[in-house]
């Protein structure tokens, strides 16, 4: 029988990190993170340590940890996010002002849907996470909205992953999965009641550089009741202006580098 091969340094500190995914407000007990990336209490501590002192980790007055600013400042560099937020920013808030619903900005990881920006509404329905929290794609409509413009590899990477039933209406099949990817490409959004949230609808719409590529998707979640053919015309103009704003933006950076040449 082989026996596996230690992790490294970078491989233990990488679990450590990824143990942070779905902490309630952020944040993790010491023995939650050895727990969770599989560490002994011992190294866990030391490793805690060492990133509290770079400030990629922040202890806080509990004993607990959170991530800390130079951690999210590096993850903020990363160009598929950053330029992204940054360029959609100003519309969502806008598309914020129109509807006072929870509003998410939101890309496609692997198998995972990873919230870029939300805007919360203090009335509006209550989520869980916030941006840099990942969700699963096919709970939410943003993750179905990227999924149905995305390769046949990642489709079928989704469609092979355990589908999670978070309530009675969380998709469960492959043929409901693709139902509402044909959605998608066919009315240009999907709404989706209940299936990751109970008592919230969400509705998302996929953004576009160029025809059927998605790089984002916008959504909007709300609570049940909620009249939604009335938050839809401002859920799609707001998709297809950060696009356009997008293009805009490739096309002069495009340009300065031609005229640096």
């Amino acid at each position: 029988m082989t026996t596996p091969a230690p992790r490294s340094v970078f491989g233990r500190t990488l679990s450590l990190l990824t143990a942070f995914a779905g902490a309630p407000d952020g944040e993790r007990t010491l023995s939650e993170l050895a727990r969770l990336s599989g560490l002994p209490l011992t190294t866990a501590h030391r490793l805690c340590g060492q990133l509290e002192r770079e400030g990629m980790l922040e202890r806080l007055p509990t004993g607990g940890y959170r991530i800390g600013l130079r951690l999210w400042e590096l993850g903020m560099l990363a160009p598929r996010s950053h330029g992204l937020r940054e360029v959609a920013l100003p519309f969502l808030e806008d598309l914020y002002e129109v509807t006072h619903q929870n509003v998410q900005l939101m890309v496609l990881d692997g198998t995972e849907a990873v919230i870029v920006e939300r805007l919360r509404s203090r009335n509006a329905v209550r989520l869980e996470g916030g941006a840099g929290g990942r969700l699963p794609v096919h709970a939410t409509s943003g993750g179905i909205a990227l999924l149905a413009y995305s390769d046949p590899a990642t489709v079928s990477a989704v469609l092979a992953a355990p589908m999670k039933r978070y309530t009675d209406a969380t998709i469960q099949s492959e043929h409901e999965l693709r139902s509402a990817m044909a959605g998608v490409r066919q009315q240009g959004y999907l709404e989706l009641r209940a299936h990751l949230t109970p008592g919230s609808t969400s509705i998302a719409a996929p953004i576009f550089v160029r025809p059927r590529a998605a790089v984002g998707a916008v959504s909007v979640v709300s609570e049940l009741g909620v009249d939604t053919h009335a938050l839809l015309p401002a859920i799609l103009t707001t998709a297809r202006a950060i696009g356009r704003a997008l293009a805009t933006d490739r096309n002069d950076a495009t340009g300065r580098a031609a005229a640096q040449r």
